[in-house]
Protein backbone atom coordinates (compact mmCIF):
# COMPACT_ATOMS: atom_id res chain seq x y z
CA UNK A 1 0.00 0.00 0.00
CA UNK A 2 0.90 3.53 -0.46
CA UNK A 3 0.68 5.53 2.61
CA UNK A 4 2.19 8.81 1.61
CA UNK A 5 -0.74 10.18 1.45
CA UNK A 6 -2.43 13.50 1.17
CA UNK A 7 -4.55 15.40 3.13
CA UNK A 8 -6.50 18.34 2.64
CA UNK A 9 -6.49 20.53 5.19
CA UNK A 10 -8.68 23.68 5.46
CA UNK A 11 -5.87 26.20 6.75
CA UNK A 12 -2.72 25.47 5.30
CA UNK A 13 -4.34 23.41 1.50
CA UNK A 14 -2.47 19.61 0.76
CA UNK A 15 -0.48 18.46 3.57
CA UNK A 16 1.61 15.15 2.81
CA UNK A 17 2.59 12.99 5.15
CA UNK A 18 6.06 12.09 4.24
CA UNK A 19 6.73 8.76 5.74
CA UNK A 20 5.26 5.70 5.99
CA UNK A 21 5.79 5.61 10.17
CA UNK A 22 4.08 8.88 10.47
CA UNK A 23 0.78 7.45 8.37
CA UNK A 24 0.92 4.07 10.71
CA UNK A 25 1.27 6.20 13.96
CA UNK A 26 -2.00 8.81 12.18
CA UNK A 27 -3.56 5.35 11.61
CA UNK A 28 -3.19 4.63 14.96
CA UNK A 29 -6.04 4.16 17.30
CA UNK A 30 -4.11 6.45 20.23
CA UNK A 31 -4.56 9.05 17.55
CA UNK A 32 -7.70 8.42 15.69
CA UNK A 33 -9.60 9.18 18.99
CA UNK A 34 -8.32 12.72 18.69
CA UNK A 35 -11.11 13.10 16.16
CA UNK A 36 -13.78 12.93 18.62
CA UNK A 37 -11.76 15.79 21.09
CA UNK A 38 -12.71 19.25 20.06
CA UNK A 39 -9.45 21.44 20.19
CA UNK A 40 -11.52 24.36 22.11
CA UNK A 41 -13.97 22.35 24.30
CA UNK A 42 -17.05 24.33 24.69
CA UNK A 43 -16.28 27.46 22.84
CA UNK A 44 -18.50 26.73 19.79
CA UNK A 45 -20.86 28.10 22.75
CA UNK A 46 -20.13 31.29 21.86
CA UNK A 47 -18.20 31.08 18.22
CA UNK A 48 -20.18 28.07 16.36
CA UNK A 49 -17.57 26.98 14.18
CA UNK A 50 -15.24 26.37 16.66
CA UNK A 51 -15.61 22.31 16.42
CA UNK A 52 -12.39 21.65 15.10
CA UNK A 53 -10.46 19.12 16.73
CA UNK A 54 -7.10 18.24 18.10
CA UNK A 55 -6.86 15.71 15.32
CA UNK A 56 -7.05 18.92 12.68
CA UNK A 57 -4.28 20.35 14.97
CA UNK A 58 -1.94 17.65 15.38
CA UNK A 59 -1.52 16.79 11.45
CA UNK A 60 -1.26 21.08 10.77
CA UNK A 61 1.32 21.18 13.41
CA UNK A 62 3.00 18.25 12.04
CA UNK A 63 3.14 20.41 8.19
CA UNK A 64 4.27 23.00 9.84
CA UNK A 65 7.22 21.12 11.73
CA UNK A 66 8.01 20.13 8.15
CA UNK A 67 8.12 23.58 6.31
CA UNK A 68 10.15 24.29 9.14
CA UNK A 69 12.50 21.57 9.05
CA UNK A 70 13.04 22.18 5.49
CA UNK A 71 13.82 25.77 5.88
CA UNK A 72 16.29 24.72 8.79
CA UNK A 73 18.41 22.62 6.46
CA UNK A 74 18.15 24.86 3.18
CA UNK A 75 20.14 27.54 5.41
CA UNK A 76 22.65 25.20 5.96
CA UNK A 77 21.59 23.58 9.58
CA UNK A 78 22.63 19.97 9.69
CA UNK A 79 19.44 18.13 10.56
CA UNK A 80 19.28 14.41 9.11
CA UNK A 81 15.95 12.44 7.52
CA UNK A 82 16.01 10.54 10.82
CA UNK A 83 15.90 13.68 12.99
CA UNK A 84 13.33 15.08 10.41
CA UNK A 85 11.39 12.65 11.04
CA UNK A 86 11.36 11.99 15.01
CA UNK A 87 10.57 15.65 15.47
CA UNK A 88 7.35 15.44 13.09
CA UNK A 89 6.64 12.34 15.22
CA UNK A 90 7.46 14.46 18.91
CA UNK A 91 5.12 17.34 17.49
CA UNK A 92 1.96 14.58 15.68
CA UNK A 93 1.70 13.19 19.21
CA UNK A 94 2.15 16.42 21.87
CA UNK A 95 -1.25 16.59 22.22
CA UNK A 96 -2.36 12.41 22.16
CA UNK A 97 -2.56 12.64 25.85
CA UNK A 98 -5.39 14.84 26.29
CA UNK A 99 -8.52 14.15 27.64
CA UNK A 100 -12.22 15.40 26.52
CA UNK A 101 -12.87 18.57 27.68
CA UNK A 102 -9.38 18.71 29.11
CA UNK A 103 -8.56 21.07 31.39
CA UNK A 104 -12.54 20.09 32.86
CA UNK A 105 -11.69 16.82 33.54
CA UNK A 106 -7.75 17.09 34.94
CA UNK A 107 -9.57 19.34 37.73
CA UNK A 108 -12.61 16.96 38.61
CA UNK A 109 -12.64 12.97 37.88
CA UNK A 110 -8.79 12.58 37.52
CA UNK A 111 -6.21 14.66 40.04
CA UNK A 112 -2.88 15.67 39.11
CA UNK A 113 -3.49 14.87 35.48
CA UNK A 114 -0.84 16.78 32.88
CA UNK A 115 -1.81 15.86 29.33
CA UNK A 116 1.55 16.27 28.47
CA UNK A 117 2.84 13.77 31.01
CA UNK A 118 -0.06 11.36 29.33
CA UNK A 119 1.58 11.96 25.95
CA UNK A 120 4.77 10.67 27.02
CA UNK A 121 2.97 7.71 28.14
CA UNK A 122 1.51 7.14 24.94
CA UNK A 123 4.73 7.82 22.93
CA UNK A 124 6.40 5.18 25.00
CA UNK A 125 3.50 2.31 24.70
CA UNK A 126 3.62 3.02 20.98
CA UNK A 127 7.71 2.84 21.16
CA UNK A 128 6.79 -0.55 22.49
CA UNK A 129 4.81 -1.37 19.50
CA UNK A 130 6.65 -0.05 16.62
CA UNK A 131 10.16 -2.03 17.98
CA UNK A 132 11.63 0.86 19.44
CA UNK A 133 11.23 3.40 16.83
CA UNK A 134 9.56 6.33 18.13
CA UNK A 135 12.81 6.37 20.73
CA UNK A 136 14.41 9.92 19.71
CA UNK A 137 11.09 11.72 19.24
CA UNK A 138 10.49 11.00 23.01
CA UNK A 139 14.16 12.03 23.44
CA UNK A 140 13.20 15.63 21.71
CA UNK A 141 9.84 16.11 23.15
CA UNK A 142 11.43 15.04 27.00
CA UNK A 143 14.23 17.46 25.62
CA UNK A 144 16.47 14.97 26.13
CA UNK A 145 18.17 14.85 22.94
CA UNK A 146 21.09 16.26 21.95
CA UNK A 147 20.24 19.24 19.62
CA UNK A 148 18.10 21.47 22.19
CA UNK A 149 16.74 23.43 19.24
CA UNK A 150 14.25 20.50 18.16
CA UNK A 151 12.27 20.25 21.28
CA UNK A 152 12.07 24.13 21.24
CA UNK A 153 10.54 23.77 17.85
CA UNK A 154 8.12 21.13 20.09
CA UNK A 155 7.99 23.40 23.26
CA UNK A 156 8.53 26.75 23.71
CA UNK A 157 7.26 30.53 23.65
CA UNK A 158 7.47 30.06 19.82
CA UNK A 159 6.54 26.85 18.77
CA UNK A 160 4.87 24.95 16.10
CA UNK A 161 2.31 23.87 18.63
CA UNK A 162 1.25 28.01 19.11
CA UNK A 163 2.13 28.68 15.60
CA UNK A 164 -1.00 26.31 14.20
CA UNK A 165 -3.23 26.61 17.49
CA UNK A 166 -3.41 30.06 16.84
CA UNK A 167 -4.34 30.41 13.00
CA UNK A 168 -6.57 27.41 13.39
CA UNK A 169 -8.68 28.87 16.31
CA UNK A 170 -8.35 32.28 14.56
CA UNK A 171 -9.98 30.32 11.54
CA UNK A 172 -12.38 28.03 13.10
CA UNK A 173 -13.84 31.18 15.15
CA UNK A 174 -13.68 33.95 12.76
CA UNK A 175 -11.64 35.64 15.31
CA UNK A 176 -9.67 37.43 12.71
CA UNK A 177 -6.89 39.33 15.22
CA UNK A 178 -5.51 35.54 15.82
CA UNK A 179 -3.98 35.22 12.85
CA UNK A 180 -0.40 35.09 12.46
CA UNK A 181 2.23 35.26 9.55
CA UNK A 182 3.22 31.39 10.30
CA UNK A 183 5.26 31.28 6.75
CA UNK A 184 6.69 34.30 7.29
CA UNK A 185 8.06 33.28 10.93
CA UNK A 186 9.05 29.80 9.73
CA UNK A 187 11.08 31.37 6.67
CA UNK A 188 13.04 33.63 9.54
CA UNK A 189 14.31 30.85 11.99
CA UNK A 190 17.82 30.79 12.75
CA UNK A 191 19.87 28.34 15.07
CA UNK A 192 22.49 30.06 17.33
CA UNK A 193 24.46 27.99 20.20
CA UNK A 194 21.81 25.29 19.46
CA UNK A 195 18.93 27.24 20.56
CA UNK A 196 15.94 28.70 18.39
CA UNK A 197 16.08 32.15 17.59
CA UNK A 198 14.72 34.63 14.79
CA UNK A 199 16.71 37.21 11.94
CA UNK A 200 15.85 40.16 12.72
CA UNK A 201 13.61 40.94 9.64
CA UNK A 202 11.32 38.58 11.19
CA UNK A 203 10.55 41.26 14.48
CA UNK A 204 7.75 42.88 12.99
CA UNK A 205 6.16 39.31 12.59
CA UNK A 206 6.91 38.03 16.08
CA UNK A 207 5.21 41.46 17.83
CA UNK A 208 2.24 40.49 15.71
CA UNK A 209 2.50 36.83 16.76
CA UNK A 210 2.69 38.32 20.71
CA UNK A 211 -0.07 40.25 20.07
CA UNK A 212 -2.65 37.99 18.65
CA UNK A 213 -1.85 35.05 21.99
CA UNK A 214 -2.90 38.18 23.79
CA UNK A 215 -5.82 38.94 22.05
CA UNK A 216 -7.19 35.31 21.32
CA UNK A 217 -6.61 34.55 25.12
CA UNK A 218 -9.05 37.45 26.42
CA UNK A 219 -11.40 37.04 23.28
CA UNK A 220 -11.53 33.45 22.95
CA UNK A 221 -9.93 31.14 25.53
CA UNK A 222 -10.53 33.18 28.49
CA UNK A 223 -13.90 34.63 26.76
CA UNK A 224 -16.29 34.87 30.05
CA UNK A 225 -18.97 32.91 28.45
CA UNK A 226 -16.57 30.62 27.70
CA UNK A 227 -15.54 30.50 31.12
CA UNK A 228 -18.47 30.04 32.58
CA UNK A 229 -19.26 27.12 30.06
CA UNK A 230 -16.13 25.32 31.16
CA UNK A 231 -16.94 25.73 34.85
CA UNK A 232 -20.06 24.69 34.66
CA UNK A 233 -19.01 21.64 32.96
CA UNK A 234 -16.29 21.09 35.87
CA UNK A 235 -18.76 21.66 38.40
CA UNK A 236 -20.63 18.80 36.86
CA UNK A 237 -17.67 16.59 36.48
CA UNK A 238 -17.04 17.39 40.31
CA UNK A 239 -21.14 16.60 41.53
CA UNK A 240 -21.05 13.07 39.82
CA UNK A 241 -17.74 12.23 40.97
CA UNK A 242 -18.55 13.02 44.36
CA UNK A 243 -22.06 11.12 44.15
CA UNK A 244 -20.14 7.94 42.88
CA UNK A 245 -17.71 7.90 45.94
CA UNK A 246 -21.08 7.85 47.72
CA UNK A 247 -22.57 4.91 45.96
CA UNK A 248 -24.65 6.43 44.01
CA UNK A 249 -26.04 4.84 40.79
CA UNK A 250 -25.24 6.98 37.84
CA UNK A 251 -25.55 6.18 34.10
CA UNK A 252 -22.25 6.29 31.97
CA UNK A 253 -19.94 4.65 29.77
CA UNK A 254 -17.97 2.22 30.67
CA UNK A 255 -14.62 4.26 29.93
CA UNK A 256 -16.06 7.05 32.55
CA UNK A 257 -17.42 4.63 34.79
CA UNK A 258 -14.06 3.68 35.56
CA UNK A 259 -12.78 7.05 36.13
CA UNK A 260 -15.93 8.45 38.13
CA UNK A 261 -15.65 5.23 40.77
CA UNK A 262 -12.17 4.58 40.88
CA UNK A 263 -9.82 7.09 42.61
CA UNK A 264 -7.12 7.43 39.89
CA UNK A 265 -4.18 9.81 40.30
CA UNK A 266 -1.48 10.47 37.29
CA UNK A 267 0.55 7.78 39.51
CA UNK A 268 -1.94 4.75 38.92
CA UNK A 269 -1.53 4.91 34.76
CA UNK A 270 2.26 4.41 35.48
CA UNK A 271 1.43 1.31 37.86
CA UNK A 272 -1.52 0.10 35.85
CA UNK A 273 -1.30 -0.44 32.06
CA UNK A 274 -5.45 -0.97 32.11
CA UNK A 275 -6.04 2.96 33.27
CA UNK A 276 -4.19 4.19 30.16
CA UNK A 277 -5.90 2.07 27.86
CA UNK A 278 -9.47 3.44 28.91
CA UNK A 279 -8.10 6.55 29.20
CA UNK A 280 -7.16 5.65 25.37
CA UNK A 281 -11.37 5.11 25.27
CA UNK A 282 -12.45 8.25 26.81
CA UNK A 283 -13.46 10.86 24.76
CA UNK A 284 -16.62 13.98 24.37
CA UNK A 285 -18.93 11.52 23.79
CA UNK A 286 -19.17 9.73 26.62
CA UNK A 287 -19.25 12.84 28.80
CA UNK A 288 -21.94 14.76 26.97
CA UNK A 289 -24.21 11.00 26.39
CA UNK A 290 -23.59 11.19 30.48
CA UNK A 291 -24.61 14.47 30.47
CA UNK A 292 -27.93 14.59 28.45
CA UNK A 293 -29.16 11.68 30.78
CA UNK A 294 -28.28 12.91 34.17
CA UNK A 295 -30.34 15.65 33.28
CA UNK A 296 -33.12 13.44 35.01
CA UNK A 297 -31.25 12.17 37.88
CA UNK A 298 -32.83 13.02 41.05
CA UNK A 299 -30.06 14.87 42.73
CA UNK A 300 -30.46 18.61 42.13
CA UNK A 301 -27.25 20.21 42.00
CA UNK A 302 -26.27 17.09 39.33
CA UNK A 303 -29.80 17.93 37.53
CA UNK A 304 -29.93 21.81 37.46
CA UNK A 305 -26.15 21.68 36.50
CA UNK A 306 -26.63 19.21 33.06
CA UNK A 307 -30.29 20.74 31.93
CA UNK A 308 -28.47 24.51 31.86
CA UNK A 309 -25.16 22.97 30.15
CA UNK A 310 -27.22 20.87 27.35
CA UNK A 311 -29.76 23.87 26.65
CA UNK A 312 -27.14 26.75 27.14
CA UNK A 313 -28.50 28.68 30.04
CA UNK A 314 -25.16 29.78 31.39
CA UNK A 315 -24.37 30.87 34.39
CA UNK A 316 -24.14 35.09 34.21
CA UNK A 317 -20.47 35.79 34.58
CA UNK A 318 -18.58 39.46 35.63
CA UNK A 319 -15.03 40.15 35.34
CA UNK A 320 -13.03 42.45 36.76
CA UNK A 321 -9.79 43.75 37.69
CA UNK A 322 -10.06 43.59 41.90
CA UNK A 323 -11.19 40.50 43.80
CA UNK A 324 -14.57 40.36 44.41
CA UNK A 325 -16.32 41.19 47.82
CA UNK A 326 -17.11 38.02 50.56
CA UNK A 327 -20.39 39.78 51.43
CA UNK A 328 -21.45 40.19 47.70
CA UNK A 329 -20.43 36.33 46.92
CA UNK A 330 -21.91 34.88 50.32
CA UNK A 331 -25.08 36.69 49.10
CA UNK A 332 -25.13 34.56 45.98
CA UNK A 333 -25.11 31.76 48.37
CA UNK A 334 -27.51 32.24 50.39
CA UNK A 335 -30.16 33.47 47.74
CA UNK A 336 -28.84 29.61 45.56
CA UNK A 337 -29.62 28.06 49.22
CA UNK A 338 -33.10 29.77 49.27
CA UNK A 339 -33.93 29.11 45.35
CA UNK A 340 -32.79 25.43 45.75
CA UNK A 341 -33.31 24.25 49.07
CA UNK A 342 -29.53 23.54 49.34
CA UNK A 343 -27.21 23.74 52.12
CA UNK A 344 -23.78 25.78 52.15
CA UNK A 345 -21.73 22.72 50.07
CA UNK A 346 -23.97 22.08 47.25
CA UNK A 347 -24.53 25.98 46.94
CA UNK A 348 -21.11 26.34 45.80
CA UNK A 349 -21.91 24.90 42.68
CA UNK A 350 -23.91 27.58 41.24
CA UNK A 351 -21.56 30.55 42.55
CA UNK A 352 -17.90 30.09 41.15
CA UNK A 353 -14.93 32.38 41.75
CA UNK A 354 -11.70 32.37 41.16
CA UNK A 355 -8.72 34.18 39.28
CA UNK A 356 -7.69 34.39 35.66
CA UNK A 357 -4.06 35.13 34.28
CA UNK A 358 -3.43 36.09 30.70
CA UNK A 359 0.51 35.71 29.88
CA UNK A 360 1.09 36.46 26.41
CA UNK A 361 4.96 36.53 26.41
CA UNK A 362 6.82 35.29 29.89
CA UNK A 363 10.44 36.85 29.70
CA UNK A 364 11.39 34.86 32.79
CA UNK A 365 10.79 31.91 30.57
CA UNK A 366 13.15 30.67 27.43
CA UNK A 367 12.88 33.92 25.79
CA UNK A 368 12.12 34.33 22.51
CA UNK A 369 15.57 36.39 20.71
CA UNK A 370 16.09 38.56 18.04
CA UNK A 371 19.52 37.83 16.37
CA UNK A 372 21.16 40.68 14.21
CA UNK A 373 23.25 40.70 11.11
CA UNK A 374 25.92 41.60 14.10
CA UNK A 375 25.53 38.35 15.74
CA UNK A 376 24.16 40.30 19.16
CA UNK A 377 20.90 38.63 20.72
CA UNK A 378 18.15 40.58 22.12
CA UNK A 379 15.12 38.92 23.85
CA UNK A 380 12.18 40.42 21.69
CA UNK A 381 11.04 42.74 24.91
CA UNK A 382 13.60 44.41 24.32
CA UNK A 383 14.13 44.66 20.59
CA UNK A 384 11.32 45.32 19.93
CA UNK A 385 10.75 49.41 19.29
CA UNK A 386 6.56 48.56 20.43
CA UNK A 387 6.50 49.78 24.10
CA UNK A 388 3.07 47.16 24.27
CA UNK A 389 5.53 44.27 23.82
CA UNK A 390 7.01 44.61 26.99
CA UNK A 391 3.98 45.34 28.65
CA UNK A 392 2.63 42.38 27.18
CA UNK A 393 5.65 40.22 28.84
CA UNK A 394 3.80 41.16 32.36
CA UNK A 395 0.96 38.85 33.16
CA UNK A 396 -1.91 40.35 33.48
CA UNK A 397 -4.48 39.10 36.60
CA UNK A 398 -8.52 39.42 36.58
CA UNK A 399 -11.18 37.89 38.84
CA UNK A 400 -14.10 36.24 37.92
CA UNK A 401 -17.62 35.54 39.29
CA UNK A 402 -20.39 32.89 37.93
CA UNK A 403 -23.77 32.67 38.80
CA UNK A 404 -26.82 31.10 38.15
CA UNK A 405 -28.82 33.84 36.52
CA UNK A 406 -32.19 32.70 38.68
CA UNK A 407 -30.12 35.11 41.50
CA UNK A 408 -28.70 37.13 39.64
CA UNK A 409 -31.82 39.95 39.74
CA UNK A 410 -32.13 39.40 43.60
CA UNK A 411 -28.91 40.42 44.71
CA UNK A 412 -28.51 44.34 44.58
CA UNK A 413 -24.26 44.31 44.87
CA UNK A 414 -23.97 42.68 41.26
CA UNK A 415 -25.70 45.79 39.64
Amino acid sequence: MNKKKIINDPVYGFINVPTELLFDLIEHPFFQRLHRIRQLGLTYYVYPGAIHTRFHHAIGAMHLMQEALESLKSKGYNISDEECEAAMIAILLHDVGHGPFSHALEHSIVKGLNHEEVSLLFMQKLNGEFNGKLQMAIDIFSDKYSKKFLHQLVSSQLDIDRLDYLNRDSFFTGVVEGMVSSERIIKMLEIENDNLVVHEKGIYSIEKFIIARRLMYWQVYLHKTVLSAEKMLENVLKRAKELANKGNDLFCTPALHHFLYNTIAFKDFLNDDNNLNTYAALDDYDVFTSIKVWQNHPDTVLSELCKALTHRELFKVRIQNDPFNPEQINAFKNEVKNLYGLNDDDANYFVLHDELENSAYNSDDEKIHILYKNGRLLDIATASDQLNIATLAKPVKKYFLCVVKSAIGKVKQYN
